[in-house]
């Protein structure tokens, strides 16, 4: 039912209404463990992606209307027009035990991103911890650049981003940046990132 379905191809979960009715007649299950957020507004779980900065602002702006016409293609639409409205600031935040800062980060649980798309070849769903993508070039170009990337699996191993395995991200600056969580609106940055308490089970078929 997701406008990009990204978890249903990360643990490829069947689509059509006949192998969906059989996984959950067999109930199969993989094992996922989730990412915890924790801020102003409380704790939120996500199952695949935790995004602070440029995506975010694009998910934040996009309406469900522009979603229901052009699914996928909505989110490359807004972003084109959001290039010149978001300010880029920097991020700054502690990697565990190491201080970093970046323009925008993607906190992954997951190997793909907006759909079928390779971002976190290191990502372990079913395990804890999480693939930490840095973006450190910042500005309109530079985000053209990486959202152009993406469709064509160029984001692993790209100049000017970083792939970090970590298990606890905490969020430093003092003022609001956007953040989605699964491709959807969750406020802005949390005061900290860990994983959940359990792992969940997931069926699959």
């Amino acid at each position: 039912m997701g406008t990009a379905n990204v978890l249903a191809h990360e643990l490829g979960l069947p689509f059509s209404p006949k192998t969906v009715a059989a996984a959950l007649a067999f109930g199969r299950t993989s094992t996922l463990w989730p990412g915890q957020t924790h801020g102003p507004d409380g704790v939120r779980l996500f199952v695949q992606m935790l995004g602070v900065g440029f995506d975010a602002h694009v998910v934040h702006h996009l309406s469900s209307g522009l979603k229901k016409s052009f699914g996928k293609g909505a989110y490359a639409m807004q972003s084109v027009r959001e290039l010149a409205r978001y300010k880029f600031p920097i991020i700054r935040m502690r990697i565990d035990q190491t201080e970093t800062e970046a323009g925008s980060v993607i906190i992954s649980k997951g190997r793909l991103y907006g759909g079928r798309f390779r971002l976190a070849a290191d990502a372990v769903p079913s395990e804890p911890g999480f693939s930490v993508i840095l973006f450190d070039r910042v500005g309109p170009f530079a985000a053209a650049m990486y959202g152009a990337a993406l469709p064509f699996n160029l984001l692993v191993g790209a100049a000017g981003v970083r792939h970090i395995r970590a298990r606890r991200i905490d969020f430093l600056q003092n003022f609001a940046i956007p953040a989605q969580t699964d491709g959807d609106r969750a406020g802005f940055a949390p005061w900290w990132v860990c994983d959940a308490q359990w792992p969940i089970q997931v069926v699959t078929g």
